[in-house]
């Protein structure tokens, strides 16, 4: 008997071992997973100014999924975050309404694809100031044409300052507001 119990010890021994290096892994595969879940679905991006209101306020955080585009082209009435062509130091939310090869004008206060009445959400207001879509703008196949949900107070493609957005300029979709608390939910 003094031998099975001999034997026993050891093997108790390396049990323990194996269930903390089985932790360890764990642990370390569960922090990589969040991790990666936050750098590509949680990055974090302050709404500044008043160009999406009522959809986003001056001050709300929202979440920017990167990942999202990898698997997906960007659509119609997407809100999306993307880059200035100033060398990237401003990033800007948006409305996509225009699409890679398609023709954009706004007459009357009208949103026009491609010669066709386009409707809007109803939080978008009325287009007073038709910029550089007062006549027909053409996308290139990589070109989008962007517009803030409240057009009075915003800078988007129908000023030469943001013009039509490049697909290499668009960071991710915007999908869920964070903060503040009372207004947490999915971005549409």
């Amino acid at each position: 008997m003094k031998t099975y119990y001999q034997e026993e010890e050891p093997r108790q021994g390396r049990g323990k071992l194996v269930r903390i290096v089985g932790w360890g892994v764990d642990l370390v595969a569960v922090i990589t997973l969040a991790v990666f879940v936050v750098m590509m679905f949680g990055t974090k991006l302050t709404m500044s100014g008043r160009s999406m209101e009522p959809v986003l306020d001056n001050g709300d955080v929202v979440l920017l999924d990167k990942l999202w585009y990898n698997f997906s082209e960007p659509k119609r009435m997407d809100v999306v975050a993307f880059e200035s062509l100033e060398g990237g130091s401003k990033t800007y939310i948006k409305r996509i309404v225009g699409l890679p090869g398609e023709q954009v004008q706004i007459k009357d206060g009208v949103l026009y694809i491609n010669g066709q009445r386009t409707e809007l959400p109803e939080t978008v207001g009325e287009i007073v100031l038709p910029g550089l879509a007062e006549g027909e703008i053409c996308l290139l196949e990589d070109e989008y044409f962007v517009l803030g949900d409240n057009p009075d107070t915003s800078e988007d493609s129908r000023f030469t300052n943001v013009g039509n957005v490049h697909i290499s300029q668009i960071k991710g979709k915007v999908w869920f507001r964070s903060a503040p608390f009372a207004r947490l939910g999915f971005v549409k």
